[in-house]
């Protein structure tokens, strides 16, 4: 992942292609500790993918079906508070 302002990101899928996201928003877990981004290609900001991240800016896929869950609930608050999106 680099990082290439406060709202988007390059990330590199499996097959090398490199993509441009943006940021839509970030979310902090401090009782587990971690760190979650929700991001979009701005060709498809219908598609919104959310993964973990940590402080060196690697992300992860959310492996746990309750880590998912509830970043699913964070996800819907936000687009309840943010019905525009960004």
């Amino acid at each position: 992942m680099d990082l290439i302002d406060e709202k988007q990101i390059t990330i590199e899928d499996s097959e090398g292609n490199k993509h441009l996201m943006e940021i839509l928003f970030t979310y902090e877990h401090e009782e587990r500790g971690k760190k979650y981004v929700f991001l979009y290609e701005k060709d498809s900001p219908e598609d919104i993918i959310a993964m973990e991240y940590n402080d060196n800016g690697e992300l992860f896929e959310i492996e746990s079906d309750e880590e998912y869950e509830e970043v699913e609930e964070v996800f819907n608050a936000f687009m309840e508070e943010h019905p525009e999106g960004n």
